[in-house]
Protein backbone atom coordinates (compact mmCIF):
# COMPACT_ATOMS: atom_id res chain seq x y z
CA UNK A 1 0.00 0.00 0.00
CA UNK A 2 1.18 3.44 -0.71
CA UNK A 3 2.18 5.77 2.10
CA UNK A 4 -0.68 8.32 1.28
CA UNK A 5 -2.89 5.71 0.84
CA UNK A 6 -1.98 4.17 3.81
CA UNK A 7 -2.01 7.39 5.93
CA UNK A 8 -5.56 8.55 4.78
CA UNK A 9 -7.11 4.89 5.82
CA UNK A 10 -5.11 5.65 9.77
CA UNK A 11 -7.09 9.09 9.28
CA UNK A 12 -10.39 7.50 8.70
CA UNK A 13 -9.86 4.95 11.21
CA UNK A 14 -9.06 7.22 14.04
CA UNK A 15 -11.91 9.49 13.07
CA UNK A 16 -14.42 6.43 13.39
CA UNK A 17 -12.61 5.59 16.41
CA UNK A 18 -11.77 2.18 15.49
CA UNK A 19 -8.01 2.61 16.18
CA UNK A 20 -6.87 0.71 19.23
CA UNK A 21 -5.77 3.10 21.96
CA UNK A 22 -1.94 3.01 21.35
CA UNK A 23 -2.45 3.95 18.19
CA UNK A 24 -4.75 6.85 18.41
CA UNK A 25 -4.12 10.28 19.59
CA UNK A 26 -5.30 10.92 23.34
CA UNK A 27 -8.42 12.66 23.81
CA UNK A 28 -9.56 15.62 24.86
CA UNK A 29 -12.46 14.42 27.24
CA UNK A 30 -14.99 16.68 28.65
CA UNK A 31 -16.56 15.24 32.10
CA UNK A 32 -19.62 16.58 33.03
CA UNK A 33 -20.84 16.29 36.85
CA UNK A 34 -24.05 16.40 37.49
CA UNK A 35 -23.45 17.61 41.26
CA UNK A 36 -21.91 20.43 43.31
CA UNK A 37 -18.32 20.36 43.83
CA UNK A 38 -16.89 18.23 46.94
CA UNK A 39 -19.50 15.29 47.04
CA UNK A 40 -19.47 11.65 45.73
CA UNK A 41 -19.81 12.14 41.75
CA UNK A 42 -17.66 14.93 41.98
CA UNK A 43 -14.78 12.92 43.52
CA UNK A 44 -15.80 10.16 41.36
CA UNK A 45 -15.43 12.35 38.29
CA UNK A 46 -12.21 14.00 39.20
CA UNK A 47 -10.37 11.05 40.05
CA UNK A 48 -11.50 9.46 36.62
CA UNK A 49 -10.24 12.43 34.76
CA UNK A 50 -6.98 11.75 36.84
CA UNK A 51 -7.00 8.47 35.48
CA UNK A 52 -7.27 8.62 32.48
CA UNK A 53 -4.34 11.53 31.89
CA UNK A 54 -2.04 8.80 34.04
CA UNK A 55 -2.93 6.21 31.61
CA UNK A 56 -2.26 8.34 28.50
CA UNK A 57 -5.34 7.68 26.96
CA UNK A 58 -6.50 12.02 27.76
CA UNK A 59 -4.33 14.56 27.01
CA UNK A 60 -6.83 16.56 28.79
CA UNK A 61 -9.97 16.95 31.33
CA UNK A 62 -12.14 19.17 31.86
CA UNK A 63 -14.78 19.08 34.00
CA UNK A 64 -18.13 21.07 34.16
CA UNK A 65 -20.29 20.93 37.41
CA UNK A 66 -24.20 21.21 37.15
CA UNK A 67 -25.72 20.42 40.70
CA UNK A 68 -29.27 19.92 41.13
CA UNK A 69 -32.43 17.54 41.14
CA UNK A 70 -30.09 14.85 42.31
CA UNK A 71 -28.61 15.09 38.86
CA UNK A 72 -31.66 15.93 36.52
CA UNK A 73 -29.93 19.53 35.86
CA UNK A 74 -26.57 17.76 34.75
CA UNK A 75 -28.44 15.21 33.01
CA UNK A 76 -30.61 17.46 30.84
CA UNK A 77 -27.43 19.74 30.20
CA UNK A 78 -25.41 16.92 28.84
CA UNK A 79 -27.85 15.49 26.70
CA UNK A 80 -29.01 18.65 25.40
CA UNK A 81 -25.31 19.70 25.06
CA UNK A 82 -23.30 16.81 23.72
CA UNK A 83 -24.98 15.21 21.10
CA UNK A 84 -22.22 13.41 18.68
CA UNK A 85 -19.41 14.17 21.05
CA UNK A 86 -17.46 10.91 21.28
CA UNK A 87 -15.32 12.62 24.12
CA UNK A 88 -17.97 13.59 25.86
CA UNK A 89 -18.13 11.84 29.62
CA UNK A 90 -20.63 11.94 32.39
CA UNK A 91 -20.92 10.47 35.62
CA UNK A 92 -24.10 9.37 37.45
CA UNK A 93 -25.33 6.39 39.47
CA UNK A 94 -27.87 4.86 41.50
CA UNK A 95 -28.61 8.49 42.61
CA UNK A 96 -29.12 9.58 39.31
CA UNK A 97 -31.91 7.13 38.76
CA UNK A 98 -33.77 7.45 41.85
CA UNK A 99 -34.23 11.20 40.98
CA UNK A 100 -35.18 10.14 37.92
CA UNK A 101 -38.13 8.27 39.28
CA UNK A 102 -39.17 11.28 41.78
CA UNK A 103 -38.59 14.27 39.65
CA UNK A 104 -39.71 12.81 35.84
CA UNK A 105 -36.60 15.29 34.35
CA UNK A 106 -37.86 16.52 30.22
CA UNK A 107 -34.76 14.50 29.12
CA UNK A 108 -34.55 10.39 29.53
CA UNK A 109 -31.30 9.04 30.85
CA UNK A 110 -31.78 6.52 28.13
CA UNK A 111 -31.24 9.15 25.38
CA UNK A 112 -27.27 9.04 26.58
CA UNK A 113 -24.91 5.67 25.96
CA UNK A 114 -24.51 3.81 28.78
CA UNK A 115 -20.51 3.00 29.20
CA UNK A 116 -19.28 1.40 32.40
CA UNK A 117 -19.86 1.36 36.20
CA UNK A 118 -17.30 1.97 37.98
CA UNK A 119 -17.59 1.59 41.78
CA UNK A 120 -20.05 0.70 44.85
CA UNK A 121 -19.89 2.90 47.81
CA UNK A 122 -21.66 1.74 50.41
CA UNK A 123 -23.97 3.50 53.19
CA UNK A 124 -23.38 4.23 56.87
CA UNK A 125 -25.75 5.02 59.25
CA UNK A 126 -24.36 7.29 62.27
CA UNK A 127 -26.06 8.31 65.38
CA UNK A 128 -24.92 12.28 66.61
CA UNK A 129 -22.86 11.54 69.82
CA UNK A 130 -24.83 13.25 72.06
CA UNK A 131 -27.55 10.78 71.15
CA UNK A 132 -29.83 8.94 73.65
CA UNK A 133 -30.08 6.11 71.18
CA UNK A 134 -26.86 3.76 71.13
CA UNK A 135 -27.47 1.30 68.20
CA UNK A 136 -29.48 0.44 65.47
CA UNK A 137 -31.86 -2.06 67.54
CA UNK A 138 -32.32 1.37 69.14
CA UNK A 139 -33.72 3.11 66.15
CA UNK A 140 -35.39 0.14 65.14
CA UNK A 141 -37.51 -0.20 68.56
CA UNK A 142 -38.41 3.65 68.19
CA UNK A 143 -39.47 3.27 64.66
CA UNK A 144 -42.29 0.93 65.05
CA UNK A 145 -43.37 3.09 68.24
CA UNK A 146 -43.26 5.81 65.77
CA UNK A 147 -42.02 6.13 62.30
CA UNK A 148 -42.29 9.66 62.16
CA UNK A 149 -40.55 10.51 65.48
CA UNK A 150 -36.79 8.87 64.10
CA UNK A 151 -35.84 11.74 61.45
CA UNK A 152 -33.36 10.16 58.93
CA UNK A 153 -31.11 12.69 57.55
CA UNK A 154 -28.70 12.51 53.78
CA UNK A 155 -28.93 13.03 50.54
CA UNK A 156 -31.54 13.85 47.90
CA UNK A 157 -34.72 12.37 47.72
CA UNK A 158 -34.38 9.14 46.15
CA UNK A 159 -30.74 8.80 47.15
CA UNK A 160 -29.78 4.92 48.38
CA UNK A 161 -29.60 6.17 51.88
CA UNK A 162 -33.66 7.28 51.41
CA UNK A 163 -34.02 4.19 49.80
CA UNK A 164 -32.48 2.21 52.86
CA UNK A 165 -34.24 3.74 55.38
CA UNK A 166 -37.20 2.85 53.91
CA UNK A 167 -35.88 -0.48 53.21
CA UNK A 168 -34.98 -1.10 56.87
CA UNK A 169 -38.89 0.29 57.55
CA UNK A 170 -40.08 -2.58 55.86
CA UNK A 171 -38.50 -5.03 57.49
CA UNK A 172 -39.10 -4.43 60.30
CA UNK A 173 -42.51 -4.06 60.26
CA UNK A 174 -42.80 -0.10 60.20
CA UNK A 175 -44.91 1.78 57.87
CA UNK A 176 -42.25 2.40 54.83
CA UNK A 177 -44.24 5.68 53.53
CA UNK A 178 -44.25 7.43 57.15
CA UNK A 179 -40.36 7.51 57.62
CA UNK A 180 -39.60 11.28 58.33
CA UNK A 181 -36.76 11.62 56.07
CA UNK A 182 -34.72 15.12 55.48
CA UNK A 183 -33.10 15.74 52.17
CA UNK A 184 -30.12 18.22 52.09
CA UNK A 185 -28.11 19.42 49.08
CA UNK A 186 -24.94 18.24 49.96
CA UNK A 187 -22.57 16.45 52.28
CA UNK A 188 -21.96 19.19 54.33
CA UNK A 189 -25.08 20.35 55.18
CA UNK A 190 -26.13 16.57 56.65
CA UNK A 191 -22.89 16.59 58.61
CA UNK A 192 -23.60 19.91 60.17
CA UNK A 193 -27.42 18.63 60.75
CA UNK A 194 -26.17 15.12 62.14
CA UNK A 195 -23.09 17.27 64.30
CA UNK A 196 -25.74 19.77 65.81
CA UNK A 197 -28.32 16.97 66.62
CA UNK A 198 -30.89 18.05 64.04
CA UNK A 199 -31.53 15.09 62.90
CA UNK A 200 -32.10 11.14 64.82
CA UNK A 201 -30.07 9.03 62.75
CA UNK A 202 -27.87 10.31 59.09
CA UNK A 203 -26.77 8.66 56.57
CA UNK A 204 -24.14 8.62 53.61
CA UNK A 205 -21.20 6.90 52.09
CA UNK A 206 -18.69 6.27 54.78
CA UNK A 207 -15.81 8.54 53.47
CA UNK A 208 -18.23 11.30 53.96
CA UNK A 209 -18.48 10.40 57.55
CA UNK A 210 -14.68 8.88 58.61
CA UNK A 211 -13.40 11.77 60.11
CA UNK A 212 -16.11 12.42 62.35
CA UNK A 213 -16.78 8.95 63.56
CA UNK A 214 -13.04 8.63 63.82
CA UNK A 215 -12.80 11.31 66.15
CA UNK A 216 -15.92 10.36 68.15
CA UNK A 217 -18.24 13.04 67.09
CA UNK A 218 -20.51 10.46 65.02
CA UNK A 219 -21.67 6.74 66.49
CA UNK A 220 -21.56 4.69 63.40
CA UNK A 221 -23.97 2.21 63.82
CA UNK A 222 -24.47 -0.04 60.33
CA UNK A 223 -23.43 -0.33 57.14
CA UNK A 224 -25.56 -1.18 54.58
CA UNK A 225 -22.87 -3.93 52.91
CA UNK A 226 -23.12 -7.48 52.46
CA UNK A 227 -19.98 -8.37 54.66
CA UNK A 228 -18.46 -5.84 57.13
CA UNK A 229 -16.48 -3.56 55.37
CA UNK A 230 -12.79 -4.09 54.97
CA UNK A 231 -10.38 -2.34 58.07
CA UNK A 232 -14.16 -0.86 59.24
CA UNK A 233 -15.43 -2.40 62.21
CA UNK A 234 -19.07 -1.23 61.72
CA UNK A 235 -21.54 -4.44 61.74
CA UNK A 236 -23.81 -4.95 58.66
CA UNK A 237 -27.29 -4.16 58.39
CA UNK A 238 -28.14 -8.30 57.78
CA UNK A 239 -25.95 -9.64 60.91
CA UNK A 240 -28.20 -7.58 62.91
CA UNK A 241 -31.23 -9.15 61.60
CA UNK A 242 -32.18 -6.95 58.53
CA UNK A 243 -32.10 -8.26 55.60
CA UNK A 244 -31.26 -4.92 53.55
CA UNK A 245 -28.00 -4.73 51.38
CA UNK A 246 -28.18 -1.64 48.84
CA UNK A 247 -24.73 -0.08 47.63
CA UNK A 248 -24.40 3.57 46.19
CA UNK A 249 -22.88 2.63 42.57
CA UNK A 250 -21.52 5.23 39.98
CA UNK A 251 -20.17 5.20 36.42
CA UNK A 252 -20.01 7.05 33.68
CA UNK A 253 -22.77 7.57 30.02
CA UNK A 254 -21.71 8.58 26.56
CA UNK A 255 -23.02 11.12 24.55
CA UNK A 256 -26.57 10.91 22.81
CA UNK A 257 -25.84 9.48 19.11
CA UNK A 258 -22.34 8.26 18.97
CA UNK A 259 -21.49 5.31 17.26
CA UNK A 260 -20.70 1.82 17.80
CA UNK A 261 -17.27 2.68 17.23
CA UNK A 262 -17.10 5.22 18.80
CA UNK A 263 -18.27 4.00 22.20
CA UNK A 264 -16.48 0.88 21.99
CA UNK A 265 -13.52 3.42 21.80
CA UNK A 266 -14.65 5.53 24.93
CA UNK A 267 -14.95 2.29 26.80
CA UNK A 268 -11.70 1.55 26.23
CA UNK A 269 -10.35 4.45 27.03
CA UNK A 270 -12.41 4.55 30.67
CA UNK A 271 -11.11 0.91 31.44
CA UNK A 272 -7.67 1.31 30.38
CA UNK A 273 -8.01 4.19 33.64
CA UNK A 274 -9.61 1.85 35.35
CA UNK A 275 -6.09 -0.45 35.19
CA UNK A 276 -3.74 2.49 36.67
CA UNK A 277 -2.36 3.19 39.72
CA UNK A 278 -3.49 6.78 40.52
CA UNK A 279 -7.18 4.80 39.98
CA UNK A 280 -6.00 2.53 42.57
CA UNK A 281 -4.99 4.73 45.30
CA UNK A 282 -8.19 6.62 44.70
CA UNK A 283 -10.46 3.53 45.59
CA UNK A 284 -8.12 2.99 48.56
CA UNK A 285 -8.54 6.62 49.25
CA UNK A 286 -12.21 6.54 49.35
CA UNK A 287 -12.92 3.50 50.61
CA UNK A 288 -14.69 2.76 47.26
CA UNK A 289 -15.60 -1.04 46.40
CA UNK A 290 -14.63 -1.53 42.21
CA UNK A 291 -17.52 -2.76 40.63
CA UNK A 292 -16.35 -2.79 37.27
CA UNK A 293 -19.05 -3.47 34.41
CA UNK A 294 -19.38 -1.91 30.51
CA UNK A 295 -21.10 -2.34 27.43
CA UNK A 296 -24.47 -3.89 27.35
CA UNK A 297 -24.52 -5.97 30.58
CA UNK A 298 -24.06 -2.45 32.12
CA UNK A 299 -26.46 -1.13 30.54
CA UNK A 300 -28.98 -4.03 31.41
CA UNK A 301 -27.64 -3.53 35.04
CA UNK A 302 -29.40 -0.02 35.11
CA UNK A 303 -32.24 -1.18 33.27
CA UNK A 304 -32.68 -4.28 36.20
CA UNK A 305 -31.48 -1.48 39.08
CA UNK A 306 -34.20 1.00 37.62
CA UNK A 307 -37.18 -1.12 38.31
CA UNK A 308 -35.95 -2.35 41.44
CA UNK A 309 -35.64 1.12 42.87
CA UNK A 310 -38.83 1.98 41.05
CA UNK A 311 -40.49 -0.74 43.10
CA UNK A 312 -39.34 -0.24 46.45
CA UNK A 313 -39.89 3.61 46.08
CA UNK A 314 -43.43 3.08 45.12
CA UNK A 315 -44.10 0.65 48.22
CA UNK A 316 -42.54 3.49 50.13
CA UNK A 317 -44.74 6.32 48.83
CA UNK A 318 -42.11 8.14 47.24
CA UNK A 319 -43.34 7.69 43.74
Amino acid sequence: MRRDTFLKSLAALAAAGALPLSARAAANVKMMIPANPGGGWDTTGRALGKALSDAKVADTVTYDNKGGAAGALGLAQFVNGSKGDPNALMVMGSVMLGGIITGKPPVKLEQATPIARLTTEYNVFVLPANSPLKTMKDVVDQLKKDPGSVKWGGGSRGSTEHIAAAMIAQKVGADPSKINYVAFRGGGEATAAILGGNVTVGGSGYSEFAEYIAAGKMKAIAVTSAQRLPGINVPTLKEQGIDVEIGNWRGVYGAPGISAEQRKALTDMVLAALKSPSWAESLKKNDWTAAVLSGEAFAKFVDDDFASLRAIMTKSGMV
